[in-house]
């Protein structure tokens, strides 16, 4: 009987060397890219994601992965990562759970948010080691537009598309660089009751701040008065009008970003997930909001 690609992944999971004795493995949900494994080995657990290697098309280099994970960890962030090769990373378990779209939203777990994100934006860098990651959506989103150019995708729309993404860049403004995460799902905030664990870290690098605000209000559909709300508290005050502004641009860009994403990732996906429709919906609530700009 052929071996199915899940049960592939979770022989080589268990034939990990850093295993005790024999370990159990459970499926779990989540992760448009990845497969996740919650591992038990003897009272110890453990989180393994099969992560594929390197991936050219959205950017995300393995190696860079590795370093920030490990400096997020060491700035009490993250959880610890105990194995990694090129496309496999095991992570100590977090006795949390993951957070919803709809909890993301409430003010008080906004507030927390916002001083996770000061963290993030203040203490990792003292601890990343290596080459220097950097993560500009502005680039992604031009590579994903010259991507989908070359293959004959979205021919009516690149030079429009083009055309905004160089004024939203303009809007943006310059920025001082800070070690960021860019992908503010509400399944990569953990919740322990005590305090705000982030995980999943292949976007991390140096960039926006800023961005980071974006990319949770897009991911967990954030409207106009909660995005305010957020932005204040992250800032310790009300923001100027030039400052929301950019903050706008960056929105915008993150939206954009998840739409040509599920564009691109149409082609490359592994796992079961509707990519074409997250795109479409992204694409709809980008033409919606950019329009509403006017």
């Amino acid at each position: 009987m052929t071996e199915t690609a899940d049960e592939a992944a979770a022989r080589r999971v268990g034939a990990l060397p850093i295993w005790r004795g024999g370990v159990t493995l459970e499926k779990l949900p989540g992760g448009l890219s990845n497969r996740n494994f919650l591992v038990r080995d003897g009272s110890e657990r453990y989180v393994a994601r099969l992560v594929g290697g390197d991936v050219p098309e959205h950017g995300i280099v393995r190696a860079n992965e590795i370093a920030v994970s490990r400096a997020a960890y060491r700035a009490g962030i993250a959880p610890e990562l105990v194995f990694a090769e090129s496309d496999l990373l095991v992570f100590r378990f977090v006795a949390g759970r993951t957070l919803t779209a709809e909890e993301v939203r409430r003010p008080a777990m906004l507030d927390r948010i916002a001083a996770l994100l000061r963290t993030c934006h203040g203490e990792v860098a003292a601890h990343l080691a290596g080459p220097a990651p950097f993560f500009w959506v502005f680039h992604a989103l031009r590579d994903y537009l010259a991507r989908l150019e070359a293959g004959g995708r979205m021919t009516g729309e690149i030079a429009r598309l083009r055309r905004i993404v160089g004024a939203l860049e303009r809007r943006a403004g310059p920025i001082a660089p800070v070690v960021t995460h860019n992908d503010l799902m509400p399944g990569n905030l953990i919740d322990d009751g005590t305090r705000l664990w982030l995980i999943d870290w292949e976007y991390g690098g140096y960039g926006a701040p800023l961005f980071d605000l974006a990319t949770l209000a897009v991911d967990n559909e954030l409207d106009r008065a909660a995005q305010s709300y957020v932005l204040a508290a992250y800032l310790g005050g009300e923001p100027d009008a030039a400052l929301r502004d950019r903050f706008a641009a960056l929105v915008l860009a993150a939206r954009l970003r998840e739409s040509l994403w599920g564009r691109v990732q149409e082609s490359h996906g592994q796992v079961a997930f509707d990519y074409r429709g997250y795109a479409d919906d992204h694409g709809a609530k980008f033409a919606r909001e950019y329009d509403g700009e006017g």
